[in-house]
């Protein structure tokens, strides 16, 4: 299932790559192959990997044309820590032919919407062009946190960031980015909703239309196991505790409602809603017939 009807807006995902391709002990590392036990059904029978889809979220409204994170993107140095070897200096341009497959060139986008700037959530923000990085989508707003930016760059000063020299800043320089705060309302049908802890000042995207609700994850939560394994920390949480916090907290509030998550790095078909399990919860993936 690609894409999604939600009142008046409709919702696409757009695919850069969907394959296993994460150790779930090294991504996970306070759990064991026991502790995986129970939960098999989200690892690769023959590799025993995670699958973490790259994906962006196309949101087509009445008045916008909208994108929310853009993958790893082309010719981006991409290594170390638990980065897969294939993100590496990629130039297939898979993004942007699935893009256009749903009917949109660059040029028509005109809100480009940062849940966080994580590596592979900002890789097609811009394009190699003559040597230079220029913005990918040349008529769009990227949408950014300001405290998230501010994070990112006192971290830089102290460790330099690869992905913020190629991806982030020449999309400031350049006068697109649009730096706003974690509770900012592009409109009465999309705003921003503060989900913290994974990175400094990460958001998701709330969507409302003719009384139906969706919610954009960027990477507030990486696996449906987590729904289930409430004290599960990923590797890549800037503040496990308080990235625990919020997990719990969406879990909650969306549990058994008719709020569509559109969880970005769940495996595909990835659409689906957050029901009771026990204690606990569980991620119902919706049915094609439901599309």
């Amino acid at each position: 299932m690609l894409q999604r009807q939600l009142g008046n807006m409709r919702i696409h995902r757009i695919i850069e790559w969907d394959e296993p391709n994460f150790d779930p002990l090294a991504f996970f590392p306070q759990t064991t192959r026991e502790d995986w036990e129970p939960h098999q059904q989200w690892l690769d029978p023959v590799t025993g990997y995670l699958t973490l889809p790259m994906q962006a979220y196309l949101v087509r409204t009445r008045h916008h044309t909208i994108l929310v994170d853009t993958c790893i993107g082309d010719h981006k140095k991409r290594q170390g820590g638990i980065i897969p070897p294939n993100w590496h200096m990629t130039t297939g341009g898979i993004l942007l032919k699935n893009l256009a497959a749903a009917g949109v060139q660059p040029e028509d986008v005109d809100y480009v919407m940062c849940t966080h700037l994580h590596t592979d959530h900002v890789g097609w923000n811009t394009r190699l062009v003559n040597g230079r990085w220029i913005p990918t989508f040349p008529n769009a707003r990227y949408i950014m946190s300001r405290l998230e930016l501010e994070g990112w760059l006192a971290i830089h000063a102290k460790d330099p960031r690869e992905h913020l020299l190629d991806s982030v800043l020449p999309v400031v320089e350049a006068g697109q980015a649009e730096l706003v705060t974690h509770d900012y309302a592009l409109d009465d049908e999309v705003w921003l909703e503060p989900t913290p802890g994974h990175t400094p000042d990460h958001v998701s995207v709330h969507l409302a239309s003719n009384g139906r609700h969706a919610l954009i994850t960027g990477d507030m939560i990486h696996s449906p196991v987590q729904c289930m394994e409430l004290d599960w920390v990923p590797r890549p949480d800037f503040d496990p505790v308080l990235a625990g916090q919020t997990r719990r907290a969406f879990l909650e509030r969306h549990c058994d409602t008719d709020t569509l998550i559109c969880a970005t790095p769940f495996p595909s078909p990835s659409f689906g809603h957050i029901m009771p399990y026990d204690d606990v919860f569980q991620y119902k993936y919706e049915d094609e017939s439901e599309a």
